[in-house]
């Protein structure tokens, strides 16, 4: 379903280029849980960004359904069925929480359906459908209204950043649930281990390269020898 050829990024400063990605070939299937895992600075965000769109590569190729969508702007690749969900969730000061999820439907919603999107993410439809996305919402609560709007858009591909951020009040249980409920690809970034246990695949990242790919059992013992804290599943 999604697929990337050997995807490199580089970043250019005042007298170098440095590699953040270096030729990152790899196939997600259909209906699949991935994530990606690695210590920092190792091109994680950086790889799910440039599948989005909302980075360019500086080599290589992104195919979905075998449609080369490299050069394609990040609207053309939502209508194409792919979905990016923010380690800090986007605003929209002005929309009321019900307006956003009839636009990441694209219909009219009734209040039943809006009830069982925000109940699945720990909200209650009554106290949130009317009210504004501004600065009042926790980042917390504005967390939960962008997983609810994932499940609102349907998409082929559902991309995951660090969705752990946010959550302290809600349980992980709750989070991976939602993952395992979605009728998706879902490629999810993330460093914690409930997440990664519940992956059909998990990728190890270093130095802008897959080091590793297998179930997290497998993949446990590169991690547990990192000397990153953050990667162990632990606070820094």
């Amino acid at each position: 379903m999604l697929r990337i050829e050997n995807l490199s990024y580089n970043i250019a400063d005042e007298n170098s280029e440095k590699e953040i990605l270096n030729n990152v070939t790899f196939k997600f299937d259909k209906n699949k849980i991935y994530v990606i895992t690695g210590p920092n600075g190792s091109g994680k965000s950086t790889l799910v960004k440039n599948i989005m769109g909302i980075l360019s590569p500086t080599g290589g190729k992104i195919f979905l359904d075998e449609e080369d969508i490299t050069n394609l702007p990040i609207n053309e690749r939502a209508n194409r069925g792919i979905a990016y969900a923010f380690q800090t969730p986007v605003t929209f000061k002005g929309l009321k929480v019900k307006e956003l999820l009839d636009i990441a439907s694209g219909k009219t919603n009734d209040f039943n359906t809006l009830c069982d999107y925000l109940s699945k993410v720990g909200l209650c439809a009554k106290d949130y459908i009317n009210r504004p996305l501004d600065d009042k919402l926790s980042g917390g609560e504005l967390k939960r209204i962008e997983l609810a709007l994932v499940l609102a858009r349907k998409a082929k591909i559902n991309i995951f950043d660090e969705p752990e951020a946010g959550i302290d009040l809600w349980s992980f249980d709750n989070l991976t649930k939602i993952f395992k409920s979605l009728k998706s690809t879902n490629i999810i970034v993330s460093h914690q281990t409930k997440i990664l246990e519940i992956a059909d695949c998990v990728l190890l990242l270093k130095g802008g390269q897959i080091q590793k790919v297998g179930k997290y059992e497998e993949i446990k013992p590169y991690i547990q020898s990192s000397t990153c804290g953050k990667l162990r599943g632990q606070d820094e």
